[in-house]
């Protein structure tokens, strides 16, 4: 595939970023597209592997390894290397519902298993993808493709981010009539309101849901299934039920003076600001304010990262990120080989904003929140922070005594994750939690207990990435067709 000789000629390249402090002006995408004849010679380093661990997509007890959408990254990297452009559209989308959403947010899972970084640098899959996809709605090739044949069966998808839409994106294809109901103003879910505007511009976002509208998807926004509609009139009233609610209850801290006024969940934070920047460009002063604050972001993950630069462009007077666990290795450990992927240390565009900014890295590790101070008022005025180490009896991070210190903090940011979908919504149609906060699903599917209910994404999964959703809702729509008209002609 590519040019046999390619990973031996062309070095890797990426995307350009633009400058840290550049950026940070605004809330514009900050990556640059390389040139048509860059762009070649990076698909020319796609080797003609024999194994392409790329596109495995497989779980291991230890780990995962390749794409889990099983993208045919090999076939469009050639047709991308020889120029042909429409052809490697058509592999893409063979697997991949929503290219421009992973070629922009996904951390690449096909990169760390690429054979051509077992003793190099990875092929860069994630821009090649993305090129392609850009390529196509810039040249008019993403025209509506509605259903000649409606089956007659009516679905509800109930949530709008990268599950539900996949899922009623493949319905809808397969000539089942699909309405969407999102209980926010925009569709989208966490594609529109949960990742910031720089790293996926809401353009690219309401551009699919055009898309899909065209072709026959009937989106509802501002019911809220559960309490502005019942679980009972869906059930009642489709022929099947996808719920794809993710894993929106998030994880809390339980500190003393968790109600000080200034202390908000990640969510909450990051969807008041894209939706006033959506709304009037920030001009409503709708958003959670920032500017001269001392923030602490509590969580080191991705939603961390994108509160870290959410707060920079907000004007924050400096940023504090704090992690409980030990800072990652810098290389892979004997314990991580290739191809699972490296859990080594990243500094993302946060990080580097900051750095670029206040002059170091903002993160903190084996740190977490003991206390918050509030002044007279109520107002969060400082933070009470404990250093961890790891019990060796147990394994868990413990404090260390005595290595409390207190920082200014006028803003806290919860990001420490999600105990899985919203107690209502699960009341709401009757379906049992696993452990960790998921619905209860048959083994192995996607059904649950409930007759033409199914479900999909993190709420059936946990929290997870853009690309294991866009996954979730394909295979869902699989067993939901197979449901209705008793066999399939869907692919996984």
């Amino acid at each position: 595939m590519g040019k046999q000789t390619g990973f031996m000629e062309y070095a890797r390249a990426t995307n350009p970023w633009i400058d840290p402090l550049e950026r940070i002006q605004n809330f514009n995408e900050f990556k640059v597209p390389l040139s048509d004849a860059e762009r070649t010679c990076q698909a020319a380093r796609c080797m003609d592997c024999g194994v392409p661990f790329c596109q495995s997509g497989m779980s291991f007890p230890s780990g995962a390894t390749g794409c889990p959408l099983n993208n045919l990254i090999p076939e469009w990297n050639d047709m991308l290397y020889h120029g042909n452009y429409r052809h490697a559209l058509a592999r893409l989308l063979k697997r991949n519902s929503f290219p421009e959403f992973t070629g922009r947010v996904c951390p690449a899972l096909c990169e760390a298993a690429c054979t051509c970084g077992l003793n190099g640098q990875p092929v860069s899959c994630h821009d090649n993808e993305l090129a392609i996809i850009e390529t196509a709605f810039k040249n008019g090739w993403m025209q509506p493709n509605p259903p000649a044949v409606r089956s007659g069966k009516r679905v509800a998808v109930v949530g709008s981010g990268p599950s539900g839409l996949a899922a009623a994106d493949r319905l809808n294809h397969r000539g089942h009539t699909v309405d969407v109901y999102e209980r926010s103003d925009r569709p989208g879910g966490l594609l529109m309101y949960g990742i910031p505007n720089m790293k996926l511009d809401k353009s690219v976002v309401r551009r699919r849901l055009d898309l899909m509208e065209a072709e026959g998807v009937t989106f509802h926004t501002g019911v809220e299934v559960g309490r502005d509609i019942s679980a009972e009139a869906l059930l009642r009233d489709y022929d099947a039920v996808v719920i794809c609610c993710g894993a929106s209850k998030p994880r809390d801290l339980n500190v003393e003076n968790r109600d000080a006024d200034g202390v908000y969940f990640a969510v909450q934070f990051l969807k008041a600001t894209t939706k006033s920047l959506l709304d009037s460009n920030f001009e409503d002063q709708k958003f959670i304010p920032v500017k001269g604050k001392n923030v602490v972001v509590v969580g080191g993950g991705d939603t961390g990262n994108d509160c870290v630069g959410t707060s920079i462009r907000l004007g924050c007077k400096s940023i504090t990120q704090i992690e409980m666990m030990p800072c990652p290795p810098t290389e892979r450990q004997p314990n991580n080989p290739w191809p699972y992927w490296p859990r080594v240390l990243k500094t993302d565009y946060g990080q580097q904003e900051a750095i670029a900014v206040f002059g170091h890295d903002p993160r903190i590790y084996e740190t977490t929140v003991k206390a918050l101070k509030k002044d007279a008022d109520g107002k969060l005025c400082g933070a009470t922070l404990v250093k961890l180490q790891r019990d060796p009896a147990t394994g868990r991070m413990v404090e260390i005594p005595g290595r409390e210190y207190d920082i200014e903090c006028e803003l806290l940011l919860i990001a420490a994750g999600f105990l899985g979908c919203e107690d209502f919504i699960a009341s709401a149609f009757g379906v049992e939690k696993t452990p960790r906060g998921g619905v209860v699903t048959v083994s192995g599917t996607h059904g649950t207990a409930v007759p033409g209910l199914f479900t999909a994404g993190d709420m059936r999964r946990g929290q997870s990435l853009v690309v294991h959703a866009i996954n979730e809702g394909r295979h869902a729509a699989k067993e939901v067709d197979d449901y209705l008209m008793g066999y399939t002609g869907l692919s996984n």
